[in-house]
C-alpha cells in the first residue's frame, strides 16, 4: 500500500511540477558528537602509553556504529594538540589480543584494528583515514570523496611525519591467559592533514579551528586452530565483524563523513564560548533528505521532470520547526531547507556538497 501510494504521488507531482509530501525522517537525523580538544605544553613521547596526557579527557565509552547495541568490550580515545601535532590516545580493552597482518597498507580492518577518519573540511570530500592493529601495522589511505559518492580509495598517501605505537597488558597471539587491554598511541601533523582542504587555503590550526574526526574499532569473534587465531567462519563463511565507534554513523558504514564528530582546538579561552560554524539541526536534517532521496526510499524522486518540486512537510527537530523541498534540474537536484524565518538557508546538490547561506 505504501508502495501505490507513492508511485501515484510522483504521478501527481510529475504532472503538476509542483507538490507537497511527508518525509518521514524519524531516527534519521543524527547530530554528531563534539570533542573540545586541549592543547598540551607537555613533550608527548609516542610509546604507547598514557604519559603526559594529564590535561585531556576520554570520550565517553564507544558504540555500535549503528547506535542501538552496546559494545561488548569497552573503548575511549582522547586528544591533545600543540603547534604541530594532533595526538590522539585509544584503550581497547581486550581479552584475546591477537593479530597477523604485519605489511604496511595491508586491508586493516581484516584484523581487530583501531581507526581514525579526518578532515579538516566542513564538506564531505577529501578526508584521511588511519588504521593500525595491535602489532603496530599501521595503514594510512586518502578518499577524494566518499565511496557512495564515486569516492576511491588511494593507499599510496602517507600522513609523512605520523608517529605511532601500541602499548599491550596482556600478551599478544598468546590464547592460553585472559589479556586486560591494549592502547594506541598517535601523533599527526597538523599541516599534513591541512593539505587535504578542498578548496585549498593556507590556513594553520588555531583556537576555535573545527574539523571532523571520528573513530572505528574494527573487532572479529574468532576460531582457533593449532593455537593460532584466526576469524571465525560458520558453514565456510566468515561471520561479520562488529564495528564500535565514538560518534555513531547510523549505517554500518564509516564513509558518511557527515556523521563524524566535531573536533574543535582549544587553548582553555574558549570557555563556552564555541561555535562549530554552522546550525546543528537545519545541516543534518538537510543531510538525512539527502540521503533518503539519493540513496534511500524516496530515490524514485529522481526520476522526476527537470523544474518540478516538491515542499515537504515541516519537521520538527530538538524544538525547531525546518522546512524543505527538493527541485530537480538539469545537473541533478538540490534541496533547501531553512527555519521560514530569518535568513538562513542551507541548500544541497546532488553531489553532496551543502552550502550554508
Amino acid at each position: 500500500m505504501r508502495n501505490l501510494t507513492y508511485l501515484l504521488l510522483i504521478v501527481l507531482i510529475s504532472c503538476s511540477k509542483e507538490s507537497h509530501m511527508d518525509l518521514p525522517l524519524s531516527n534519521k537525523i543524527i547530530i554528531p558528537k563534539t570533542y573540545v580538544v586541549n592543547k598540551t605544553v607537555s613533550n608527548i613521547v609516542i610509546d604507547g602509553k598514557d604519559n603526559d596526557w594529564n590535561n585531556s579527557d576520554f570520550t565517553v565509552d564507544f558504540i555500535d556504529i549503528e547506535g542501538d547495541k552496546i559494545p561488548s568490550q569497552k573503548t575511549n580515545t582522547k586528544m591533545l594538540w600543540d603547534d604541530n601535532n594532533l595526538y590522539i590516545f585509544a584503550k581497547l580493552y581486550e581479552e584475546h589480543i591477537w593479530g597477523d597482518i604485519t605489511t604496511r597498507d595491508s586491508t586493516m580492518f581484516l584484523n581487530n584494528d583501531f581507526e581514525v577518519f579526518i578532515t579538516p573540511n566542513n564538506h564531505v570530500n577529501s578526508y584521511g583515514e588511519f588504521e593500525i592493529n595491535a602489532l603496530g601495522t599501521e595503514w594510512d589511505l586518502f578518499l577524494n570523496k566518499p565511496y557512495r559518492l564515486g569516492g576511491r580509495a588511494d593507499s599510496s598517501w602517507n600522513i609523512e611525519g605520523l608517529k605511532s605505537a601500541v602499548s599491550i597488558d596482556g600478551t599478544i597471539n598468546n590464547p592460553n591467559d585472559i589479556d586486560n587491554f591494549w592502547t594506541v598511541e598517535i601523533s599527526i601533523p597538523l599541516n599534513q592533514i591541512s593539505l587535504l582542504k578542498d578548496p585549498y587555503m593556507e590556513d594553520d590550526v588555531k583556537v576555535g579551528t573545527v574539523w571532523r574526526i571520528n573513530f572505528s574499532r574494527v573487532n572479529w569473534e574468532f576460531d582457533l586452530i593449532n593455537d593460532r587465531y584466526f576469524r571465525k567462519k560458520v558453514d565456510g563463511k566468515f561471520l561479520r565483524e562488529y564495528n564500535w565507534v565514538w560518534s555513531p554513523q547510523g549505517k554500518i558504514n564509516m564513509h558518511i563523513p557527515e556523521n563524524w564528530g566535531y573536533l574543535v582546538f582549544d587553548d582553555g579561552s574558549l570557555s563556552q564560548n564555541i561555535s562549530l560554524g554552522t546550525e546543528l539541526e537545519l545541516e543534518h536534517t538537510l543531510y538525512a533528505i539527502f540521503r533518503e532521496i539519493r540513496f534511500g526510499s524516496f530515490k524514485k524522486l529522481l526520476d522526476l521532470e527537470s523544474g518540478s518540486e516538491v515542499k515537504f512537510k515541516a519537521e520538527k527537530f530538538n524544538g525547531k520547526t525546518i522546512h524543505s523541498s527538493f527541485i530537480k534540474n538539469d545537473a541533478g537536484f538540490k534541496i533547501v531547507a531553512n527555519y521560514g524565518v530569518g535568513i538562513l538557508n542551507y541548500s544541497i546538490d546532488h553531489t553532496g556538497l551543502i552550502k550554508r547561506n
